[in-house]
């Protein structure tokens, strides 16, 4: 139980999140943190405040109320998960702190900071070594929060990709069934996506030990690899193999693996104020977090054309969601023609998913297949920002020399939990 006053200009309770009572006013909540840089858009969130969380085990939201009237006027989402890294060692336990909401009018006054201090102790009792977050390179606020004030170091740079998704801006290629062609998409078992999974982990320096919990999950629509029909991949036809030495052994020279995560299934996001829309077309920044802050959909540019699925005053009135490629990683010289593949199927996998508008992938920094990813077109393009990492050491005054974590960073080639999304 977490239940802390912090004294500030106002007198601030840090307790946790009540589902039956707090609902309605964590939504208000989420919907006053307005996103962007032109007043009166926003983007917010709508669904399951605890989305984000419920998948780990061990998780809390905490929400900061003013004692004066009652008022919620913060909140911030914690949960505890293990981690391997490529250096070998033991396990590490970290907190990820995720979703840290401060309304407009009560920044500036310590709260965020406040928040922030209450989870690490939260995730400090659960037994977590590190605390974790990412955000948004460009967001000063939120660096200068958890750098400057809260002892954060950066441990890795990331790139997220975003494209749209509407089947009405079909290219050519769209049109024909990757499967038809020279490149083959085959969808895996859960025991064979999990064996290949375990051996390519270990090629990246940070990853979670509980891969198959996440390829379980009904938000994960399933895994596929990608290969060339020429090649072929014959450890795969036997769908009950599940000896990664088998599947492996006859592995093509170049071959692709990755999954799809779909958050449509238990949250979306929404735009509101039509009518301004057009004023903002260029770009949406520092929105919701790392996921739209670089968000370029047809639908909100002025040059759109009339006979698009969705007007931008339609679109406001209806939330939307978008489909996450995880666990991607592939091997051989012609990967990047596979990428190509890759990424024509997840779009046609968005465009058959109701209510799905966007497309999206994040690596790190030097993971080789950054070199290709497709770089989209005029009419659909693909747009990205850069991420940041950060991390802190909770439980003792290790220094970065002495520290398994702090001592490798940066980081650059990691997985990237689509539960955190």
């Amino acid at each position: 139980m977490v239940d802390n006053i912090h004294d500030h200009q106002n007198k601030v309770l840090i307790r946790e999140f009540k589902e039956a009572t707090d609902f309605e006013a964590v939504e208000k909540l989420e919907k006053n943190c307005e996103i962007g840089y032109k007043k009166g858009i926003s983007i917010f969130m709508s669904g399951d405040p605890l989305c984000r969380i419920r998948l780990y085990p061990v998780h809390v939201m905490l929400v900061a109320q003013l004692l004066e009237n009652g008022e919620l006027v913060g909140a911030v989402r914690g949960c505890i998960k293990l981690v391997g890294t490529r250096f070998g060692g033991t396990d590490l336990t970290i907190g990820c702190i995720l979703g840290l909401r401060v309304s407009p009018r009560h920044r500036r006054m310590g709260i965020g900071s406040a928040l922030v201090k209450s989870v690490e102790e939260w995730m400090e009792r659960n037994g977590a070594q590190y605390g974790f977050l990412a955000t948004e390179e460009n967001n000063v606020a939120s660096t200068n929060l958890f750098s400057l004030k809260c002892n954060y170091v950066k441990f890795s740079s990331l790139v997220i990709y975003v494209q749209p998704v509407n089947e009405h801006l079909a290219e050519e290629a769209l049109d024909v069934d990757v499967s038809s062609r020279h490149i083959k998409i085959e969808k895996l078992n859960i025991d064979q996506a999990v064996a290949i999974y375990k051996n390519c982990l270990r090629q990246k320096e940070i990853y979670p030990t509980d891969i198959e919990a996440i390829l379980k999950e009904k938000l994960s629509m399933g895994t596929w690899v990608c290969f060339f029909q020429e090649e072929g991949w014959t450890g795969l036809e036997k769908k009950e193999e599940k000896d990664l030495d088998s599947i492996m052994a006859t592995a093509p020279k170049s071959w692709a693996i990755f999954s799809i995560w779909n958050t449509s299934e238990t949250y979306k996001l929404q735009i509101r104020r039509p009518n301004l829309l057009k004023l903002f077309h260029v770009s949406i920044s520092h929105a919701m977090e790392r996921i739209l802050p670089c968000l370029k959909l047809p639908f909100m540019s002025s040059s759109s054309s009339s006979s698009s699925s969705m007007s931008s005053n339609e679109f406001h009135k209806k939330p939307f969601g978008f489909l996450f490629l995880y666990g991607i990683h592939g091997e051989g010289e012609r990967v990047g023609e596979l990428m190509n593949g890759v990424w024509r199927f997840g779009k046609r996998m968005g465009e058959k998913e109701k209510d799905c508008r966007v497309m999206m992938t994040e690596l790190g920094g030097s993971d080789p297949l950054r070199a290709h990813v497709p770089q989209g077109s005029s009419s659909s393009p693909m747009t990205c920002i850069n991420d940041l990492w950060y991390l802190k050491r909770l439980n003792g005054p290790v220094s970065d020399e002495d520290d398994e974590l702090t001592a490798i960073r940066p980081v650059g080639n990691v997985f990237v939990d689509p539960r955190e999304f």
